[in-house]
């Protein structure tokens, strides 16, 4: 039955959990926004040129991927606009950033449900440059101009005005924290909704199937589609809370952040390729597709190892 109880408890729980991830966003919002004036990206770009080769896309590549993984994909999709690349290396260069952006803000946040720094941002880079160079070795063709559709706004040109700068970090973070908190706040008090309508455990039952294939436990089924739906920042927020409340085992974890690496927020981080006019059917397939495989093959090689160290631990009595 929902009472105030339920409304006061989501709130309470949107409130801690916006408060936990606006600590993580403001600051390296903030810093990352400055950074973009300063010699620090053009200098990432210049390291990461050389590896552009590795998986079929020129040099100047180098500049998409820095400004995904420090900014975001908006900031990458505007810097893919301004260049003439083909048909191939813009659909590369789309599963790269599908698999990894936003990660210095992201990898904060799985920090703070126990995830593992260089595991978190270890799984995210791997995948986008593992997938590229698959690719790039199996895909014959594609060598036509890409033809790019809406374009987006350019970011403001703020050289040497430091004051604007700054003030544009503390606006940029600013909002960044708003956006956050008016998906956090809502989805919290659904969930403390659905719970006392007992939608959760229909929900968690209907997606056993998923979960138990995936090797994760039934009481992840809310956080595994709250990532799908919402992305990892926010679905992180889902997480910080049910690990709160559940305790999810450390293999339940790094399973959900290996599956969300590979696909999350499904609708917005598929229909942001749109404008530069490549088959996002095709990037979505590819994304579920690593998510499955991965996730099931890290589950399954996580509970070899477990038998073998409760073996090791539990020997057998040896019979006379």
């Amino acid at each position: 039955m929902v009472t105030v109880a339920t409304w006061r408890r989501g709130l309470l729980a949107g409130a801690r959990t916006a408060w936990t991830l606006g600590k993580v966003i403001f600051p390296v919002t903030v810093a990352v926004t400055v950074l973009r004036h300063t010699p620090v990206i053009d200098g990432l770009t210049a390291l990461l040129a050389p590896l552009m080769t590795l998986v079929g896309l020129p040099g100047e590549a180098a500049l998409v991927l820095a400004l995904g993984n420090l900014l975001n994909l908006y900031a990458a999709i505007g810097a893919m606009l301004s260049m003439t690349l083909t048909v191939k290396e813009v659909f590369l260069l789309a599963v790269m950033l599908s698999f990894s952006h936003n990660l210095l803000v992201e990898t904060a946040v799985t920090k703070r449900i126990g995830v593992s720094v260089w595991a978190a941002a270890g799984m995210r880079l791997g995948l986008a440059f593992g997938a590229a160079a698959l690719l790039n070795l199996l895909w014959r063709g594609g060598e036509e101009a890409a033809r790019y559709g809406l374009v987006p706004p350019a970011a403001p040109d703020l050289a040497g005005d430091w004051a604007a700068i700054a003030w544009h970090g503390i606006e940029t973070a600013f909002w960044g924290v708003v956006q956050m908190a008016l998906i956090v706040f809502p989805l919290m008090v659904a969930i403390e909704l659905l719970k006392d309508l007992h939608v959760v455990d229909r929900l968690a039952r209907a997606l056993t199937p998923v979960t138990r294939l995936l090797g994760l436990s039934e009481r992840t089924a809310l956080t595994l589609l709250a990532g799908l739906l919402f992305g990892l920042a926010f679905g992180a927020g889902v997480i910080i809370e049910s690990a709160r409340e559940a305790g999810f085992s450390k293999r339940d974890l790094y399973l959900l952040t290996l599956f969300l690496s590979a696909c999350h927020a499904v609708v917005e981080d598929t229909l942001i390729f749109v404008p530069l006019g490549i088959n996002v059917v095709w990037l979505l397939i590819l994304r579920l597709a690593v998510a499955f495989i991965l996730t099931i093959l890290l589950a399954r090689v996580w509970r070899t190892l477990e038998a073998r160290r409760a073996r090791s631990q539990n020997p057998t009595p040896h019979r006379a």
